[in-house]
This record gives C-alpha cells, structure tokens and sequence, in this order.
C-alpha cells in the first residue's frame, strides 16, 4: 500500500471564545465518545484563559486549565461548544487544609487536580466509563512563553517533606482519575458528571501523563490485571529500566486502580524514541482499540525541535500469553502533522497537532486534535486501510510491504 489518505478540517470547529474567562486564550486536545445513536459525538476540551483572581506571588496571572463540553450532530464537521461554564475545573485552592475531595469510595484524599485539569481521555474499562487528565496541585502562569509552572506556589509547600510536597514544589503532572456519568454530561449537569477515583501516577517520583487504560483486563504473571498506557518523563525511575532519560510509553499491570502508585503494579517498556520525528519524546495519543483476534490499536506522538514539532502516527500491539502485550506493527512515518495554515503555530513557536480522542462509525475512524496548541480540528480515515498501512510496517519501523 502506498498511501493512505486522512482528510482534515479545512478550518477549526471550535476556537478560543473572546470574552470568556476560563477559555479566551487556547482550546485543545479533545476526548471525545460516540453517543448510543451513533451519530452524535461528544467532546470534552482543554482550555484556558488567564486567572487574575488566583495571582499569588505578583509573578505572573496563572493559567489554569479547564474541561468544557462539546457536542456535534453531523458526525464531527460541525461542534456546539458550552461556553456558559466550564463542564470540569480545578478547585484553585492555596491552603493545603482546603485541598482535599472526596472519592468514589467516600474516602477524603488529596485533591491533585487542585491546579489543572489537562488533556482529557475518555474510555470504559470492565463496562464503566472513567476519564483521565493531567492534573497540577497549582495553577501555571504562561506556560507558552517560559517554565512558569512554579510562578504561584504557596509557601507551606517549600518545608513540607511528604510526597505531595516533593511533587508541589516542581508542580509536575500527577495523571488523576474520575468516573464519568455520560448522561449527566450530555444532559448539563456537570456538578454530577465527575466522580474522583484516585491518582494513577507518582508526582513524588517523575511527571507522567498520557495516560489511559485497556477496556478488560489481561493475564500477566499469573493474575487477571488492568492495563494501563503511561508516558512517564524519566523512565528509569521504575524498576527494570536503565539508560531510558527520554519520555516514553510504558505499560503498568495491578488489579486495582488504586495499586498503580504502589509497588504492588508492574512496569515495562514498551516504546522509546526510534525516529528523526520522536527523538524529544513519545506518548500515547487516544485510548487503545481492539481489532480483535488479540491486537490494539495505539495511537501515539512524537516531539522533535526545531523541524518537526508535535506529530502523530500508529502502531499495533498482539497479546502475549502470561505476559505484557508487545509491539508487532509500528509505523515509521508521521501519519498526522500540521499542514494547514490554521494548524500552525501562532502563539506557540512549537508546530502541534495533538490527537486525544477518537470513534469509529462504520469503518471510518473519527479523531479529534488539538492544532497549535490554540484551535481544536477533526480528522478522518478509513479505518480499514489505516490498519492495511500499519501492517505494512514491522514492529521496528521498517516497511516490509
């Protein structure tokens, strides 16, 4: 197969709304699902704006991130964004006594969405519908401009020795967890859609994001396990990894969601950076989807700077018997990159396409990107050639077909 063809918004179907607090400077990296009529798709999006209110420090105004609601009729070329409220937002405490939410267990526990909620996924696992963000304990100040994730740190956490303030003061990414009341979403009642499960990764121990489950559980090492997709940024901070620095996508097993942060998941590489594209980091990009007879779908990015940005591409993981799922396809070639005029940096100096969330209706799939971290675009393709171009593909990169 020599090409393959993905067709792409010709302009942005939502774009930052002027006048509106919490999403007047930037809207992106949307989730998206498919409604049971199978025609109308849901999206929740990242935005910001700048936050006056919640300037601590006099340093700069922070930026908080918020979810907002999305919906379109006609199949992704058009979306009705919600812009009357934000459908998630962090709480946006300083007092540490004020930072806590209590869980789907009805247990009070760190609140490590308190600063942002960044980068939705939306997937089921075992029949429930749950959401994953990349969350900070504090709001950044313009990111875009410099490393200004600490511009509005409060000063309890500089003497605080316990893990959250290891992970307060680099305000790194902790990737949290909620279940999701679709209904209650579609229908506007956000105050009910959100239910907080538990953080799945370590702030104390390195940032981590791009994180998302498989929809059932697989045997690993003798016991029926939940699979989970990270990005941690170091690697080799987890057992068994050495001489990995770079980002990139790793599997973890537990039975329980809880036992991510603990010693009781087990971890292993699945991916580093192979390509010209990816030599920064790779991540996974939307949830992995089955292909059936024991194969996902994984989405995934890469960064390289200064030729190429943020870019995506695919590859194709096999279930192993007792053990991880491994990489059998895995495409060399950046599948999806910005092009258009639209889609090119403005604000940012970083050209970006970001995909976050996808649906499939008959055989076309269905896959929303961020562009330029500012606008939100679709894309399309025919599902059943994306996957005969993967296949053409080992698992090392090479084109054998």
């Amino acid at each position: 197969m020599e090409k393959l063809t993905i067709e792409f918004s010709s302009e942005p179907v939502i774009e930052p709304k002027r006048g509106c607090d919490w999403a007047d400077t930037m809207v992106l990296n949307p989730a998206l699902f498919l409604d049971d009529d199978g025609r109308t798709i849901h999206m929740l999006f990242r935005a910001t704006g700048p936050w006056p209110k919640k300037n601590l420090k006099g340093i700069s105004d922070p930026y908080p991130i918020f979810l907002g609601y999305a919906k379109s009729d006609d199949l992704g070329e058009s979306f009705k964004a919600d812009f009357s409220r934000p459908a998630l937002a962090p709480a946006l405490e300083y007092d540490k006594d004020k930072m806590f939410i209590v869980n789907t267990v009805g247990e009070k526990v760190m609140n490590f969405a308190n600063g942002c909620v960044e980068d939705p996924r939306i997937f089921e696992v075992e029949g429930k519908t749950y959401l994953t963000v990349a969350s900070r304990l504090f709001p950044p100040g313009p990111y875009w401009e410099r490393d200004a994730r600490r511009d509005n740190l409060p000063d309890w956490i500089f003497t605080d020795e316990t893990g959250v303030g290891q992970c307060a003061r680099r305000n790194d990414t902790v990737t949290v967890m909620y279940e999701l009341d679709k209904n209650a979403l579609i229908f506007g009642n956000y105050e009910n859609a959100f239910s907080y499960v538990c953080p799945l990764t370590d702030g104390a121990l390195t940032d981590n994001r791009d994180v998302f489950f498989f929809p059932k559980r697989f045997m690993i090492h003798g016991k029926m396990q939940l699979l989970m997709l990270h990005r941690p940024d170091n690697p080799s901070k987890f057992e068994g990894v050495t001489d990995v620095t770079t980002p990139s996508i790793m599997l973890a097993a537990a039975e329980n969601f809880t036992d991510f942060v603990t010693s009781k998941a087990t971890n292993k590489l699945l991916a580093t950076s192979e390509f010209d594209w990816e030599e920064e980091r790779i991540g996974a990009s939307f949830p992995p989807m089955d292909l059936g007879d024991g194969r996902w779908l994984v989405s995934y990015h890469g960064k390289q700077l200064p030729d190429y940005g943020y870019t995506q591409s695919f590859m194709i993981l096999k279930e192993q018997e007792n053990d991880f799922p491994k990489i059998i396809h895995r495409v060399s070639e950046r599948l999806i990159f910005a092009k258009q005029k639209w889609e090119l940096p403005d604000k940012f100096p970083c050209p970006c396409i970001f995909t976050t969330g996808a649906v499939v209706v008959n055989d076309t799939l269905i896959m929303g990107y961020g562009a330029a971290d500012q606008k939100i675009g679709i894309a399309k393709v025919c599902l059943s050639e994306l996957i005969a171009y993967i296949e053409c593909f080992d698992e090392n990169g090479v084109k054998v077909k």
